[in-house]
């Protein structure tokens, strides 16, 4: 029996115990797993991560559950390959050594203006191979993200190969529904949704920092696929957003722990006159209050000026 069938039939029993929510024999079936030499299409072809992720949630062996995470931390290794932590040190090296060499030429073509520049062609950062896909939306997820990571000039003078690194951070987008939706291989609309907010984030140029660092390896295709929009996002839209929430909580507390009963306000959500105000110097001296009014019938919030 060859390795694939071998995986199918393990990933059956399994399925059939999750079904039957009996886990017994789960061990055995993992350990023979774990002697198989797995590889990414083997991977990918049986759907095994999905039944074997699928019995640690399941079963409350804590053998199972430790034998089930250590095979789904191995073959997450597939994806970056044994040189991958080496080739990101190494890309952050070139990174900052790239800098250096443009502040230099900088120096001396402000010194010497009048001798001609020889043009330099920046040496392309390596990556590790990443598996090649037919699958149309796969490769066009990709061509955008490798759009975005060019939306500058950046990548040139840090010398990065945008349609690997986008390869890679496609191939980390994927296997991020095996870990969390349990979806090896789906390009569902999930997946299309996170791809789309990487691409939003990268291309965004308020927030180039995010891409440069991207670009350089201080954020692994790893770490891209998986950041959240809040991770993501510019420090100036952080800031916007911290203040509206601070407001937002200032506003609740006022209409909770103050304010004086009133019917001269209407609410606009259940037409009531049950209503508490309370009336805030948010502004200069010299300007009029800011009045807060609460529903006390069904909890609406809004300023009156």
């Amino acid at each position: 029996m060859g390795k694939l069938e071998e995986i199918v039939r393990i990933a059956k029993k399994m399925d059939k115990m999750v079904s039957k929510k009996n886990t017994s024999g789960a061990v055995d079936l993992l350990k023979e797993l774990k002697s198989i030499p797995m590889t990414l299409d083997l991977l990918q072809s049986t759907r095994v991560g999905m039944s074997v992720n699928a019995v640690r949630k399941q079963s409350t062996d804590e053998e199972v559950t430790t034998l089930a995470k250590s095979l789904i931390k191995s073959w997450k290794k597939l994806l970056d390959g044994p040189a991958g932590d080496k080739d990101a040190e190494d890309k952050r090296k070139e990174c900052s050594t790239s800098s250096k060499n443009i502040s230099d030429s900088t120096e001396q073509s402000s010194s010497k203006r009048s001798e001609p520049r020889t043009p330099t062609t920046p040496k392309m950062t390596t990556f590790p191979p990443v598996p090649v896909t037919s699958d149309t939306v796969r490769n066009k997820c990709r061509e955008m993200l490798s759009a975005a990571l060019q939306t500058d000039n950046d990548y040139v003078a840090i010398g990065t190969d945008c349609d690997h690194m986008a390869a890679q951070i496609e191939e980390n987008i994927l296997f991020f529904h095996l870990i969390v939706f349990q979806e090896m291989g789906n390009t569902d609309m999930k997946y299309k949704n996170r791809v789309r907010s990487r691409i939003a984030n990268l291309k965004d140029t308020k927030n180039p920092n995010l891409r440069k660092n991207v670009l350089c390896g201080n954020i692994t295709p790893e770490q891209i696929a998986r950041m959240t929009a809040e991770e993501m996002a510019s420090d100036e839209l952080r800031e916007i957003r911290k203040a509206l929430t601070n407001e937002a909580i200032r506003e609740r507390q006022m209409a909770k722990t103050g304010g004086t009963e009133t019917a001269l306000f209407t609410c606009g959500r259940c037409k009531q006159k049950n209503c508490t105000y309370t009336q805030v110097q948010t502004r200069s001296a010299d300007e009029p209050m800011t009045t807060f009014v609460f529903c006390n019938e069904c909890g609406n919030r809004w300023k009156f000026s």
